[in-house]
């Protein structure tokens, strides 16, 4: 499986669902919500719809509107340890077992999720 066939899987109406799903449970979150800005959601969720519609179908909105995804850089105002990594994954997890992500695609986004969020890990520890 790779990032082609994911796409396949999914399409975008598929990626799309799975942003919003994600979203969804980070606005109630304890951890993760109180990282976001109250009143900038929507364009939270976009832009991880469009940084996933350009990594897994090639789709350049993302480029177009924001240039260089530059992950780290974007994330270092915020405190990533160990605690947000896992959070982020689980509810991503969850976010796909809701929207009934293909077993196929989630052999390569589990992976891929697991990866960019340890890359995107700024902090040492288990945060609080």
């Amino acid at each position: 499986m790779d990032e082609q066939m994911t796409f396949e899987a999914m399409g975008e109406d598929g990626i799309t669902r799975l942003v919003a799903a994600f979203y969804r449970r980070v606005r109630t979150d304890d951890v993760l919500g109180p990282m976001y800005p109250a009143d900038d959601w929507e364009g939270a969720e976009e832009r991880l719809r469009d940084f996933l519609l350009f990594r897994i179908g090639g789709i350049s909105r993302y480029l177009e509107n924001r240039g260089h995804p530059r992950l780290r850089m974007r994330h270092m105002p915020f405190t990533i340890s160990e605690r947000e990594r896992d959070r982020w994954v689980l509810l991503m997890r969850e976010s796909m077992d809701e929207t009934a992500v293909p077993a196929e695609a989630r052999l390569w986004l589990g992976p891929f999720f697991e990866q960019v969020a340890d890359f995107l890990r700024n902090h040492p520890g288990h945060g609080g």
